[in-house]
């Protein structure tokens, strides 16, 4: 059975090449987030929502602008990677912005749990919200393009059917001619007793 969108070698290779990014941007998150510091003293851990963006807001602009874009840097590539890992060209937008948001969101929820029992590093529950909004911001900015771009490059390497249409007899897809073959049937089991 062949995964909705699934297409030749290409797909396979976008698949794997989706993959490979994906476990390599997670391992550079896990080593950047992961690590040990060694600090004198940390701040207490941050669990009201919007509380840690308002003490950056109180840093000055231009740490502000620093501390909230690489909380939205950190997982935003993951944003374009988890579906070029999935390698669906027809699907839709809405369904795969939801998947990879919520993907994100759970990878950085776990990252922040990770971070418990990392000395030096502290819980912050805005770490979360501002990972998962990256992730959100790059799927929306890059991929529906992305799909759409292919698509239509994939469209462009398939023979034109143009021949068909002009006759009235339409596209080989739109039209049942019965080339499908019969339908799968399933035989029935006896119920032992």
């Amino acid at each position: 059975m062949q995964r909705q969108g699934s297409g030749g070698s290409a797909a396979v290779v976008v698949r794997a090449t989706g993959f490979v990014l994906v476990v390599a941007h997670l391992l550079l998150v896990a080593w950047v987030s992961l690590r040990p510091r060694d600090v004198a003293w940390v701040t207490a851990p941050n669990t009201v929502p919007l509380n840690g963006l308002r003490a950056d807001l109180a840093l000055g602009t231009a740490e502000a602008a620093r501390l909230i874009g690489e909380g939205l840097l950190l997982l935003a590539p993951l944003g374009v990677l988890l579906p070029m890992a999935e390698g669906r060209l027809n699907v839709s937008h809405w369904a795969s912005l939801v998947r990879t948001t919520a993907a994100g969101a759970l990878v950085s929820l776990a990252v922040e749990l990770l971070q418990t029992a990392v000395p030096g590093q502290v819980v912050d529950v805005d770490s979360v919200l501002l990972n998962t909004a990256g992730v959100a911001l790059a799927h929306l900015l890059l991929v529906p393009a992305g799909r759409t771009w292919l698509r239509r490059r994939s469209d462009a390497g398939r023979p034109d059917s143009s021949a068909g249409t002009s006759r009235g007899q339409g596209s080989a897809l739109l039209r049942n001619d019965g080339t499908q073959g019969a339908t799968p049937t399933i035989t029935r089991v006896p119920i032992a007793r």
